[in-house]
This record gives C-alpha cells, structure tokens and sequence, in this order.
C-alpha cells in the first residue's frame, strides 16, 4: 500500500443516533397502545368495611308495605246547636260514659222563650175566636131551622085555604077579592119557605167552611209551638247515642251560635285505624285489602273499608276495621306499624332494600367481581318493593353480589376497587 493510499472505515449499521430514535419510538408506540386497550373507566378505591354488600337471591316476593295506624272509635257522634243560647250549666266531664238521653249540658235563649209566649197568647185569642165562631153558627143554624119550622106551617094553612076558596070561588061562593088574598098568601108563604132552605143550604156550607178555615188557622198555630217547644227542647243537649263523652267544646256562660260544635261522643262497641299512605301507592290501594298488625304477641287481622283519595303532604287517608277480634285494652289514639298487603305474593329475583336506590333510583347497582375485590355497574330494572326487599325485573342473576349502600361519595365512578 503506497503512501497515496488511505485506509476507509466501515461504519456500523447501528449507531446511536439510530439506536436513540429506536428506543423513543419503540416507547412512543407503547404509550399508545396502552391508551388505546387500556380500561380508561373512572376507578375509586373503596374501604370495605365502609360499605353494605348483600347477596341477590331467588324467594318469595311480599307485595306489602308499611304503614303506621292510629286507633279511632268506630264511629264519632258530634253534637252540634241546633238552636243557639248561652251555656247555663254542664252537667257531665269529658270521658265520662253517657246512655242515650242522658243530659249533657243546658243552654238559655230568653228570645225564644219570649217568643212561645207571644205565640201561646195569639194560639188562645184564635182558639176563642173559633169557639165564638161556633156558637154562633149554631145559634144561626138553630134560628133558621126555627123559621123553616114556622113557614112551613104557615105553608100548609094557607096552602088548604087556597084550595078551598079556589073551589067555592068556582061555585061563586066567595068574592074574586077574597080568592085572590087566598092565593097571593100561599105563593108568597111558598117562596118565602123555598127561600128558607136555600138559604139553609148556603149557610151550612159558609158555615162549614169558615169552621176549616178557623180549624185550620188553629192547627198551624199549634204545629208552631210544638216546634217552637221542640227547639225550646233542643236548649237541654242530651246524648243521641251510647258511648263515651270524648269533648265538650264550650265553657259556661259562652254564648253558642246555631250549628256550632258542642260536644263529641265515640261509639266504643268498635274501632277502627285510620292509616296514612305514600301518594306513591295510590293507584294500587283500594278497598277490601288485606292488612295486620302485632299487639301483645298477637297478630289482628284488618280489612280497608273507606279510601280518602285526597293527597296532602305527599300521604293519602284509609281506614281499616277489624276483620274479627279486637285487641283488649286498646286505646283511642294508640298507633301500631300495620303490614297493609297490595297483592298476590310470587316467587322473585330480589335484593335487599339499601340507601342506593335513592341515588340511582334503581336503574343500576355496583356488582361485585368473582374475586370480589372489584365492583362495577351494571343496569337493572326494579319492579314492585316491600319494606325489605325490590324485586328484580332485569339485569341481576341469584347469587350476584351487589353493595345496597349509598353512593353519595363515588361521584361519577364506573368502578370501585375494594380495599380491606
């Protein structure tokens, strides 16, 4: 090799410029494929023993709610003025037994007592006045029947003497003069007589009628004032029924008004629960549903006999009787949590019922993994609910594990890790 010449080196293929560019692509790449398979879901780590897990299950589902009742006598009788006055005197407590008719309380109304004294007065001045009435109709009666009497004899005199002058005056025995005197006092006796009896007849009629009319007049009068005594009778304010004299509204001497509420007696051969319900099972409730409740060890079977469709405050009023026995010793106003059934029962997928169903409003559930260190979400589709459980319509197997707690902390996690 001459001294012109001069030795070339052979580059390696792999520099580290080449090397360098490798490696950043090669990670570059990675990244990406991490972002893109990689599970981009938000996770929360969850403590375990901060949480309600429950295990869903195949049973018998209870269409029943509950619901809490108050006791109520069977029926309550209230007393209200018929006539008002002033409270003069009460005679019985509050609580007190009473039997019908028994005197509760006594009211004045010194107008009305004042009043069936005018009408009184006005009743004898007409029942006088009809008594006069009559006695002079009797004496018209009598009068005229008196006349008719004597008209009529007269009638028959001269009736014969007619006749009789007629004849002789034929035979010109008599005058014309005389004939004619004859016969003028027979047809004058005649009509005056015929006048009589129509008259007789038109008197008795007027008479009769006059006799109603006043009759009549009398008998409203009377009517009148037995009202009027009747409502003089209402002052004196008895018990209707037998029971229990639950309320006296007013305090002697206080001045009542017609229609106002005077006392409150409970018919106590019964009772009853009056029962408040979620509007929610409105549409659901109706009568002669089912109920029972526990008292003293023992269950009491119910039946709904009167729905209140009014909704107030979100709750709707029934009330339920006792369909055989009655608890002994109950009281008015004592309450108890009654098992009111809605329908059929029927086997079910169910879960117990837990605070997430106000978060989700039962449309999906975290379930948890085989290894149950994950739980996930999952959508499900709640039907009908009891008091302790929901029934699963779709989207849960028996046997699955589901947390019934509240996720009011997990925002908007997809999945919870579980952390002992």
């Amino acid at each position: 090799m001459s001294g012109m010449d001069r030795q070339i080196e052979r580059k390696h293929p792999f520099t580290k410029k080449v090397i360098t560019y490798s490696v950043i692509g090669i990670v570059v790449v990675s990244v990406i494929l991490v972002f893109a398979f990689s599970d981009k879901s938000l996770k929360l780590n969850v403590s375990s023993d901060k949480i309600e897990i429950d295990t869903v299950k195949n049973g018998l589902f209870l269409d029943y709610i509950s619901v809490i009742g108050a006791v109520e006598p069977i029926r309550t009788i209230y007393i209200d003025a018929t006539e008002g006055g002033q409270v003069n005197s009460i005679l019985l407590d509050e609580g007190t037994m009473v039997k019908k008719g028994d005197l509760i309380m006594k009211l004045t109304n010194t107008n009305l007592l004042l009043d069936i004294l005018n009408r009184e007065a006005n009743l004898a001045e007409q029942e006088n006045l009809l008594r006069t009435n009559r006695l002079q109709m009797e004496q018209n009666k009598l009068s005229i029947k008196s006349q008719i009497i004597e008209v009529k004899y007269q009638l028959k005199k001269y009736e014969r003497n007619f006749h009789s002058n007629e004849l002789l005056f034929k035979d010109q025995h008599i005058s014309r003069e005389e004939f004619e005197v004859s016969k003028e006092n027979y047809e004058f006796t005649r009509d005056r007589f015929e006048l009589l009896l129509k008259t007789q007849q038109q008197d008795s009629l007027f008479r009769s009628l006059a006799i109603n009319q006043l009759e009549s007049s009398v008998g409203r009068m009377q009517d009148n004032i037995k009202l009027i005594r009747q409502k003089l009778n209402s002052l004196d304010v008895c018990a209707p029924y037998d029971g229990q004299l639950a309320l006296i509204m007013p305090e002697i001497g206080e001045s009542m008004s017609v229609g106002q509420r005077l006392a409150q007696i409970n018919i106590l051969d019964a009772y009853k629960m009056r029962v408040e319900v979620d509007e929610h099972y409105i549409t659901r409730v109706t009568k002669g549903l089912k109920g029972e409740f526990e008292f003293a060890d023992k269950v009491y079977a119910l039946k709904l006999t009167k729905l209140f469709p009014e909704v107030k405050d979100g709750r709707f009023i029934v009330e339920m009787e006792f369909e055989k026995e009655v608890p002994p010793q109950i009281k008015i106003g004592q309450t108890a949590r009654i098992r009111l059934e809605l329908g059929e029962s029927k086997q079910a997928v169910l879960i117990p019922r837990g605070a997430f169903y106000q978060n989700t409003g039962g449309q999906w559930i975290f379930v948890l993994d085989k290894n149950h260190n994950i739980a996930y979400r999952k959508n499900i589709k709640i039907g009908r609910q009891n008091p302790m459980f929901y029934e699963v319509l779709d989207g849960l197997e028996p046997g699955e594990m589901v947390i019934v707690s509240g996720y009011d902390t997990y925002g908007d996690a997809a999945k919870l890790i579980l952390k002992n």
